[in-house]
């Protein structure tokens, strides 16, 4: 048990307040927010034994982020799955945080008595650790925001909290949602920014400044440009939601190895993609950014491969594809209306590849290279021919890889099954302990559940 005393040091407490003001203007993440936070609250004498907070989040991934903390055991992070809510909901309709939802309470506080049977079930975890008294709060960050954030103070102190103990909680959950909402909408900004350009767009260009028409800068870079064949008829035979799952299916399988090892998605246009592997002028820069644009050649042949595998499995027709690869300069900047833009990459190499990419329908073969990019990537290539493109004045060599080239290379880049199919947002947030919580129905912050 931890000692009783009563006394709390108003200027210990002060300066927790100061350092939450401070920590909410320097771009802080949560997770040193709230790690900060509990342990100057544990240094300013404060008897806690356990502190929970769970914050809700806009993320095309995750519906919120939890961090619980005990007393000398640090922070642990979890993070709660858009797909975990289909999950039982009992624990959470049998929760703290429930009540307070289905009352319309700021505030629950109940005494943790090992004699007597738990109101929720929560407190049989609690009383294993030996705790006294238990707070929990809902915290909304805003009027109308569907952000907020809920938590719970949990002690040992024989007696439980004292009155001037829970003054000072009270308290500082003020500053901590100021510098918590701060945070949230800081890494919403970057979520969806991150989600829909691309780190490299959204992160280092749109969020450091470039957000006016005409900012970018011309750059030399493998594009890759890949399409779903017979879209249409597909869309026809399988009905509407069918058909999103497939497409969705579609990318998870054959764009994914494009999004890593240097390699960006920049727009999902329709069925297809456009991805770029930004290398620089000079040739080994070219030869490898070549080199890993072929080997996702390889990682995506296979993983379609196996795909559409499983759709025969399932009675369903196969998905079939182009690739087009190919080398130039491009215009990598924003373009559109003043108050409507996009951020992608233009230029006539742009469109070259786009042309490439549709010969594949001529050839019959789902991968097709300009000599260019060939020229960098090396390997066992077959000349298709030569082809007037549509706009573009020389005539292009065409060609495709032998099959034992790609199968080679689909074996030697091999990919981790449990990263399989994730987005760069979710990888992200796999640096957070992604713990599967039952949770309840969706809403403000009754996502959280213990």
């Amino acid at each position: 048990m931890s000692p009783i005393n009563d006394n709390v040091s108003e200027i210990l407490l002060d300066k927790v307040a100061d350092w939450l003001m401070r920590t909410s203007l320097s771009d802080e993440t949560l997770e040193t927010i709230v790690r900060g936070f509990c342990e100057r609250l544990a240094a300013a004498g404060l008897p806690l034994m356990r502190v929970h907070l769970s914050f809700s989040m806009l993320h095309p991934l995750y519906d919120a982020l939890g961090f619980t903390w005990w007393r000398g055991q640090g922070v642990e992070v979890s993070g709660l799955r858009h797909e975990e809510l289909a999950l039982n909901p009992e624990r959470f309709l049998h929760s703290p945080y429930y009540y307070l939802l289905s009352n319309n309470l700021d505030h629950v506080r109940r005494r943790i008595d090992p004699a007597l049977p738990s109101e929720f079930p929560i407190f049989d975890e609690l009383k294993e650790q030996g705790a006294t008294d238990y707070i929990a709060f809902m915290q909304p960050l805003g009027a109308e925001s569907e952000h907020g954030m809920v938590g719970s103070w949990t002690t040992d102190r024989q007696g439980g909290f004292s009155d001037d103990v829970i003054a000072a909680l009270l308290r500082l959950q003020n500053h901590l949602a100021i510098a918590a909402k701060v945070a949230v909408l800081g890494k919403l900004a970057d979520n969806m920014l991150t989600t829909y350009l691309g780190a490299n767009a959204g992160r280092r260009r749109v969020m450091s400044g470039q957000v006016r028409r005409g900012d970018g800068e011309t750059v030399r870079a493998v594009l890759v440009m890949a399409d779903m064949r017979q879209s249409t008829m597909l869309a026809e035979k399988e009905g509407r939601q069918a058909y999103i799952e497939s497409l969705n299916g579609f990318f998870d399988a054959i764009a994914t190895p494009f999004n890593r090892n240097g390699g960006q998605i920049l727009s999902f246009i329709g069925d297809g993609f456009i991805g770029v592997y930004p290398c620089g002028r000079h040739k080994e820069p070219s030869e490898m950014a070549s080199r890993e644009a072929f080997a996702a050649v390889g990682a995506a042949t296979a993983r379609m491969a196996a795909l559409n595998a499983e759709r025969k499995r399932q009675g369903r027709d196969p998905i079939g594809y182009g690739i087009a690869l190919h080398v130039g300069n491009v215009m990598f900047g924003n373009v559109g209306l003043r108050d409507r833009l996009t951020f992608s990459v233009f230029g006539s190499a742009v469109n070259e590849v786009q042309r490439l990419q549709n010969l594949t329908k001529k050839y019959a073969h789902s991968v097709v290279a300009s000599e260019a990019f060939v020229n960098y990537c090396g390997g066992e290539w077959q000349t298709l021919g030569q082809e007037k493109l549509r706009g573009v004045r020389q005539k292009f060599t065409v060609l495709y890889p032998r099959d034992t080239a790609l199968a080679a290379i689909a074996q030697e880049r091999a990919y981790d099954a449990t990263e399989d199919g994730l987005s760069e947002a979710e990888h992200v947030m796999l640096l957070y302990r992604n713990k599967k919580r039952p949770p309840g129905p969706r809403g403000l912050i009754d996502k959280m559940l213990q």
